[in-house]
């Protein structure tokens, strides 16, 4: 229980993950010009529309395999404003695992899409190539981020779909804090709870409400393009084959 004195206004959802992957499933084939166009009929436009400051650390024109459609687990660092007097390993350690931890990762799961807030932490790589890949173990299908990202050779080597502000160099002990995991963040302007829809693809990043998720799919179906169209095809015949 939180003291009297804090007093959160946004409440926390949980969905189970039978209705996360039904939701996912609604959005497979679409771009993030699809769904911006179903917000638009369900009257949501502007809503979810992640600034272009995030965008594609790198694309794949043949397979899109950098698309990323999935249920947001949420995160938030701020700068730190504690000082050591000497950064070794004990110091760096006991920072990572006390101050500036990666706690959300007991909060991932198949289809998740992590969203760290981390715009105002300057220098700190939150993301790297060993990290991010640790997260996609655990079931993360890409990830959003207003904040540092470093090893992007590696990352792109990896394949691993990440959507990003800046490159950042700089190691989380002495920049940064994790202040809060599966609260409300902010993406390039962009409300973001867990829970959400998160959609990416070559022109940016799209977040659709919980609420709103089937209605929008639906909405968006409608504006599927030739091959949105034959990659749900495809995947209709995968899914029918394994029935048989």
């Amino acid at each position: 229980m939180f003291p009297p004195k804090v007093r959160l206004f946004i409440p926390y959802k949980d969905y189970s993950q039978e209705d996360n992957q039904r939701i996912i499933s609604l959005y497979e084939d679409l771009r993030v010009a699809d769904v911006s166009d179903g917000m638009d009929v369900v009257g949501l436009a502007d809503v979810g529309i992640v600034s272009q400051d995030i965008k594609a650390l790198w694309k794949d024109t043949d397979n899109f395999t950098h698309r990323i459609v999935g249920i947001a687990v949420t995160a938030r660092y701020v700068p730190t404003n504690k000082r050591e007097p000497k950064m070794d390993q004990k110091t760096i350690n006991r920072w990572y695992s006390e101050i500036s931890t990666e706690a959300f990762t007991k909060m991932l799961f198949p289809g998740a899409v992590l969203v760290i807030d981390a715009n105002e932490d300057g220098e700190s790589r939150s993301i790297g190539s060993n990290n991010i890949m640790s997260w996609k173990r655990l079931g993360m299908v890409g990830l959003v981020t207003s904040g540092g990202l470093a090893d992007s050779d590696e990352i792109i080597h990896q394949k691993v779909p990440a959507y990003f502000r800046r490159y950042a160099r700089g190691i989380r002990p002495g920049r940064n804090e994790l202040e809060s995991v599966n609260r409300p963040v902010t993406i390039g302007g962009v409300l973001v709870r867990p829970g959400d829809v998160v959609v990416a693809d070559g022109d940016g990043v799209v977040v659709v409400p919980r609420e709103h998720a089937e209605d929008v799919a639906k909405a968006a179906m409608p504006f599927l393009d030739q091959i949105g169209l034959e990659r749900m095809k495809k995947r209709l015949a995968e899914q029918e084959k394994k029935k048989q």
